[in-house]
């Protein structure tokens, strides 16, 4: 009997993973329904596009295609340490913040031990640690948002990891500054506590603080950043970690050479300047903001306030045939079963024009 040479082979922690779900793209829309004019609010991307100087740079670095980018990301590792008054030898720089969270989990899980997140949150936690044979400890949400307390007391002498999405994915909750510096203050040191703040620079709450204070206090945190979201450079796959230096260093050991194409590093650099373009994405996303919670209102729907680019609405009825009733009308959102709501869509906040197309299809494939 001939044996099955994957399932006798293969690592068996890979079998108990759930790949990663993604936005559906505008492409395969088209070509499943023949539509040509499409809006996608589903990925959480900028509506505004790129940072036009992270653009013009891009351009203008095309005839040097042929040579390896620079392996150390020095020069956006010397901006972002000027930027976020760290160290050089803090920083970490990676293939978005997705390749970090897989190297920080293969740095310092083994199996057996345990990592403790939020539940609804970003899925890629679940799967770098299980790439590893870690323990999954997921906490669930308390009203949309992280309950530090009970993550608290989730841990245990196996707890190597806590991971706290701030803003929340999907939710677009934040967790106050005074409730992490209680959190912070009664963690162990032997707990490594990642941050993650890929929409920071959307939050307009008062009571929001980065856990960057905490990396300068000479703490075992993480935290992570990226340029996909306010700075539009989904496509070239940039991300950063900011962190103690032997953190940084451990880290660099399991990195693969030149993770960091030289496209993304140059468009990272131009677009940390571009304040320009930054306040104009938060003055759009929070007009838009405002005048989505307005027409759910209307609707009589509820939401969750959020802190974000995105916003976790319940549609009130199965999400998956609101979702395939808004994508024939050209309209792409996110499901909100994928998180275990079943009622619920995540929308990104786009443009006025596509926000305003977005409230039409909604209302027509509700009855509204």
């Amino acid at each position: 009997m001939m044996r099955d040479f994957v399932k006798d082979r293969a690592r068996p922690e890979i079998f108990n993973l759930k790949p990663y779900v993604p936005g559906k793209p505008i492409e395969e829309v088209k070509r499943e329904l023949g539509l040509d004019d499409i809006i996608k609010l589903a990925s959480n991307e900028n509506p505004l596009g790129p940072s036009p100087a992270a653009s013009k740079a891009v351009g203008e670095f095309l005839s040097q295609l042929h040579i390896y980018p620079d392996g150390n990301c020095y020069e956006l590792k010397k901006r972002l340490a000027s930027v976020h008054g760290v160290e050089e030898k803090a920083i970490l720089v990676g293939n978005g913040s997705d390749e970090l969270l897989k190297l920080m989990a293969e740095t310092f899980l083994n199996r057996g031990d345990e990592i403790i997140y939020a539940q609804p949150s970003f899925s890629e936690y679940e799967f770098v640690a299980r790439i590893m044979g870690a323990e999954c400890i997921e906490v669930p949400l308390v009203d949309f948002t992280h309950d530090l307390a009970a993550i608290y007391d989730a841990v245990t002498a196996q707890t190597k990891m806590v991971i706290i999405c701030n803003p929340n994915n999907p939710t677009g909750t934040i967790v106050s500054a005074e409730a992490i510096d209680e959190f912070m203050q009664k963690i162990s040191d032997d707990v490594l506590v990642v941050f993650d703040e890929a929409y920071a620079e959307y939050v307009e709450s008062i009571d929001y603080a980065s856990g960057i204070k905490y990396v300068k206090e000479g703490r075992n945190v993480i935290v992570l950043r990226t340029f996909s979201k306010i700075y539009g450079l989904a496509s070239l796959r940039v991300g950063y970690g900011l962190t103690t230096p032997g953190i940084a260093s451990a880290i660099e050991r399991v990195t693969e050479p030149f993770n960091v194409n030289m496209p993304a590093q140059i468009a990272g650099l131009a677009a940390i300047d571009d304040t320009e373009h930054v306040s104009r994405s938060q003055a759009t996303n929070s007009s838009g903001k405002k005048y989505l919670y307005s027409e759910f209102e209307k609707m009589g729907l509820f939401y969750v306030p959020t802190d974000a680019n995105f916003i976790f609405l319940d549609a009130g009825k199965d999400c998956q045939e609101v979702f395939k009733a808004l994508l024939k009308l050209g309209v792409i959102v996110r499901t909100g079963d994928i998180f275990g709501y079943p009622s619920f869509i995540r929308v990104t906040i786009g443009t006025t024009a596509e926000n305003g197309r977005f409230i039409q299809g909604l209302k027509q494939v509700l009855g509204k």
